[in-house]
């Protein structure tokens, strides 16, 4: 009702306000406790966030952390932008209003069935097209991302399915519904029968992690990004092209 909408920001604005007037005691606790929160997708929060969380926790016990999943990259960035996250892991070339962090970069490469008999030499463009293309939805990230390299390319790309969930185009690969594209991480783990190759001409994805700019970030965040940057000089990740840590801006 017309009433219940006035309500709603009201209560919208007294929620805003609390969360602002938690930043503040955030600030003032210092390392000695208070909150940071993460937005991630998939692949991140499954490959590589669990152990830099562990290491965050071992060194800062009294600072809770919390950690969003998002389906693709937008989510993260609208969370960042509307201040319900303070650091999220990024793809997309983000607005001025946001500072980030190159931190590595995944390869997409094609996913053939088992029984695909494929030729002893690099791919060609031509070999792909021989099969069926499972791909993502359209608006998703990484479809956004492969149907422009194709693009420039003027190559045509059509997909035979449109699913949403990796794993369920893992399993269609798997039972020779047809191939797919996709990144090293995102395909992981992935059964031992299925044939991995690269693409014809390579693609990558720049994972980032990206904070707003101009925002007041308590002393947490920044001891998760310096623990975050340690993390992976020291253990990198065995499928992605390691880190730069450079800043983006």
């Amino acid at each position: 009702t017309p009433v219940g909408e006035k309500i709603l920001r009201h209560a919208q604005e007294m929620l805003s306000l609390l969360e602002a007037i938690d930043r503040e005691a955030a600030l003032a606790k210092g390392l000695q406790g208070g909150e940071i929160r993460v937005a991630s997708f998939r692949s991140i929060a499954t490959h590589v966030l669990p152990e830099v969380i562990a290491d965050f926790r071992k060194t800062y016990p009294a600072i809770a952390l919390s950690l969003t999943e998002y389906r693709g990259d937008y989510g993260s960035e609208h969370a960042l932008r509307e201040g319900r996250v303070d650091v999220g892991f990024t793809c997309l070339p983000l607005g001025d209003e946001f500072e980030s962090w190159e931190l590595f970069r995944d390869e997409y490469v094609v996913l053939f069935p088992p029984a695909a008999i494929l030729p002893d030499r690099p791919l060609t463009w031509a070999d792909l097209a021989a099969y069926p293309m499972i791909l993502p939805p359209e608006t998703d990230y990484c479809s956004v991302l492969i149907r422009d390299h194709f693009a420039r390319l003027q190559l045509p790309l059509s997909a035979a399915y449109h699913i949403t969930e990796d794993s369920t185009i893992v399993g269609m690969v798997m039972r020779g519904l047809g191939i797919t594209i996709m990144t090293r991480l995102a395909a992981e783990p992935l059964p031992p029968q299925i044939q991995v190759r690269p693409l014809p001409t390579p693609l990558e994805r720049v994972i980032c992690v990206t904070v707003l700019a101009n925002a007041l970030h308590p002393p947490a965040v920044y001891a998760f990004l310096d623990t975050l940057k340690a993390h992976l000089k020291k253990h990198p990740h065995p499928l992605l092209k390691q880190p730069v840590c450079a800043n983006s801006k």
